[in-house]
């Protein structure tokens, strides 16, 4: 919820005036006595209104927005917030400001207020990526459903800003979730990032997404992942192998600039031990076979994931596939037309 300045004064009565506090002037003079009332409500009037606006929401800036499409955003929020402030001020009645407050414990999590997380470990996995685990009480589990994200509020030089994030751990983990977290070199929150350790404490809500996966729904599932757009796929990828009764066939596609540049490496390689998972490589700085581990060269291409490649894979798939594209902006645009052209239907994929 927003916050208010002056908020410890709700339902209090009307301020002094600082002309009545600071005045030494006797009011046993009849010409002030007879003045005293008009002053008094003047006075009381514009004490009011000062109090009102005092308690008026704040707008939130543009970068305490994550862009990621979330409901409800912080601006949903403040309008929100605003609404009930004009009623509660047409009414003059201050009572109806305190609403009802959303209740939540330390573990539950609430899309409309940020809970606070322990940071227990940070891994560096890359020069600019982190995998970083928050503590959970009690061994609770953080109840996401697998592909869904969090907001994670930051501040930079008094600015606060506000990031979407996807854990990467299974959606059933207890006591712990992990994120996987890029930063850059301009970038605010990146700043923040970098500036974490052991034993700090961060602010998330959520959980956000539209994505609900269900053992079984798909054939297959064609996983296209860009970067930290690898992401969301790790925990339904993750779902698909714990589930002995879900035989829905993976194929993952990860593209990264280079062969040390990929992520979780260790865990793509276990997954795609399953039958029913492959995984493959689309390297855009690498061009040469040699230099990569014998495990890696059937399954990698140099360049960039184009047309032709999604034909062939699309092509190759064992059953009718739903495709998952998560990415950069111009990522997720090139695969969603490169998609269509390889014959699948808008209702045939996802872009997160």
């Amino acid at each position: 919820m927003f916050s208010f300045s002056q908020a410890n004064n709700r339902g209090s009565g009307p301020v002094a005036s600082q002309s009545q506090i600071c005045s030494g002037r006797s009011t046993n003079f009849p010409s002030q006595a007879a003045q005293a009332p008009l002053m008094t409500d003047e006075n009381e009037e514009n004490d009011d209104e000062e109090a009102w606006l005092q308690l008026r929401p704040v707008e939130p800036l543009p970068s305490q927005c994550c862009g990621s499409g979330c409901s409800p955003c912080v601006f949903d929020l403040y309008h929100r917030e605003l609404a009930r402030w004009e009623a509660a001020r047409a009414s003059k009645d201050r009572s109806l400001l305190n609403g009802e407050e959303p209740q939540s414990c330390l573990s539950r999590l609430s899309p409309e207020t940020f809970l606070a997380f322990r940071i227990s470990a940070m891994d560096r996995l890359t020069e600019d990526t982190y995998r970083v685990r928050f503590a959970l009480p009690r061994n609770s589990q953080l109840g996401l459903r697998p592909g869904q994200h969090l907001i994670l509020r930051g501040k930079v030089d008094d600015l606060e800003i506000q990031r979407a994030y996807t854990p990467i751990s299974p959606a059933n983990a207890e006591g712990y979730f992990e994120v996987l977290i890029k930063c850059y070199e301009t970038g605010l929150m990146s700043r923040y990032v970098k500036s974490w350790s052991t034993g700090d404490t961060t602010f998330w809500r959520g959980p956000f997404g539209d994505f609900f996966y269900k053992p079984n729904q798909h054939g297959e599932l064609l996983m296209l992942a860009s970067g930290t757009g690898l992401a969301p796929m790790v925990p339904v990828l993750q779902s698909i192998t714990d589930n002995a009764e879900d035989e829905t066939f993976v194929t993952l596609v990860g593209c990264f600039k280079t062969f040390e540049g990929i992520y979780l490496k260790t865990f793509l390689q276990e997954q795609a031990r399953f039958w029913n998972v492959r995984t493959f490589f689309v390297l855009s700085q690498e061009n040469s076979l040699e230099k990569l581990p014998w495990s890696y060269r059937e399954k990698t291409r140099f360049g960039r994931l184009a047309q032709d490649l999604i034909e062939e894979l699309v092509s190759s798939c064992r059953r009718k596939p739903f495709a998952l594209v998560c990415g950069s902006a111009e990522f997720t645009k090139d695969m969603a037309r490169y998609l269509l052209c390889a014959g699948l239907a808008e209702d045939s994929y996802f872009l997160f």
